[in-house]
């Protein structure tokens, strides 16, 4: 790679070169980190790294409290919605190679969509969120389950979407759909002639270094003593392992349910950095904003601006651009934040929220 294509990549995260974080902030995030766990409101991992080497690294609480395992550097945990990072590198990878367009309609890679969805939706307006397509408010986890088989968890789905009236006209407002990441996981199918999950692994996850990513499924991930399980917060008080819960998603999707440790993530960011997984144009093209957010999908987060791009979020923070997504679901809460020459990683096994260490990260680094 060149030293233009280099400052390209780098160029693609921020404006503006960092200094090192000082040893006082990281102290003061560690802390931070350190209290909300003793509260019970934190347990998992956080990595921060600059230019690519950790400054930082810290695991709390119990990856499996009925068998008193903790959470380790080399623990896994459900990466909920970053999993759109790589379905957006995913496209973006197959565009790149001329194999798809972002401009062309649903129709062209797949079948059995009503008029209306298939001859206007676009694949630009799948990845913005700004569709119509799947359920409100957001589509997540088996439809009709519980599903038993990764084939009928994905025929399922595919075959409930495809039943939908669209929500509103394509392009006309930004409403976030797992459901239309669904279908662009069923798209880099269609293209690449791979399953979904065997295309990540062999075009994402080996070339990045990600050895202990994975889609796994549900009784592969309970009888895994490496992947955290998932404790969300009961009504009533306290927590539970939802994992046994046959509600709970057979198998990851396009949209959400990948694994992978704290390392993993670091590997993935310095491979889209470094032109492993895309040329530099088409990282810039993923990670830069194109869709505003309004304010009330994202009511928790303190931010001057948001916007999502082709799976990843781009917010300025104080006049500098942060890049990366968030995740949540049952037992999980994470965050990936990349700046200019930094990250920062958090990966949970609790749903209780991530902001508080999201937006304290973000001031001290």
């Amino acid at each position: 790679m060149t030293v233009a294509s280099r400052r390209a990549v780098l160029g693609l995260i921020g404006t503006s070169a960092f200094a090192a974080p000082e040893p006082g902030g990281l102290r003061r995030l560690e802390r931070f980190i350190a209290d909300r766990a003793g509260q019970d409101l934190f347990s998992g991992t956080v990595l921060v790294a600059h230019r690519g080497r950790p400054v930082l690294q810290r695991s709390y609480g119990m990856a499996d409290k009925e068998k008193s395992l903790p959470n380790g550097r080399d623990t896994v945990f459900d990466l909920a919605s970053i999993t759109k990072c790589c379905t957006g590198v995913a496209i973006a990878q197959l565009a790149q190679q001329g194999k798809l367009a972002f401009h062309e309609k649903l129709g062209a890679y797949l079948d059995g969509f009503p008029t209306g969805i298939g001859d206007t939706v676009t694949v630009h307006q799948l990845l913005t969120h700004t569709s119509g397509v799947g359920r409100p408010p957001i589509g997540s986890g088996p439809p009709d389950g519980p599903w038993d088989t990764i084939e009928s968890f994905w025929d399922g789905t595919a075959q409930l979407i495809r039943g939908l009236p669209r929500r509103f006209v394509p392009g006309t407002r930004y409403a976030y759909s797992n459901d239309g990441y669904f279908v662009l996981g069923e798209i880099v199918a269609a293209v690449s002639g791979q399953s979904y999950y065997d295309y990540v692994r062999r075009s994402i996850f080996a070339p990045a270094g990600m050895t202990r990513a994975h889609f796994p499924t549900r009784p592969q991930m309970r009888a895994d003593p490496a992947i955290a399980r998932p404790y969300a917060t009961r009504p009533s008080g306290g927590r539970a392992d939802v994992s046994d819960s046959p509600y709970f998603p057979f198998v990851g999707s396009p949209a959400r349910g990948a694994y992978c440790t704290a390392a993993d993530l670091l590997a993935f960011q310095r491979a889209l950095r470094d032109g492993t997984l895309l040329d530099p144009a088409y990282a810039g093209l993923i990670t830069g904003g194109k869709m505003v957010l309004p304010p009330e999908e994202r009511p928790d987060v303190t931010r001057q601006s948001m916007f999502y791009g082709y799976g990843f979020l781009s917010t300025i923070v104080d006049g500098r651009t942060v890049t990366g997504h968030s995740g949540s679901g049952p037992g999980a809460a994470n965050n990936l934040d990349l700046f200019a020459d930094r990250v920062a990683v958090i990966l949970g096994n609790y749903d209780t929220t991530v902001t508080p260490i999201v937006e304290q990260a973000r001031r001290l680094l």
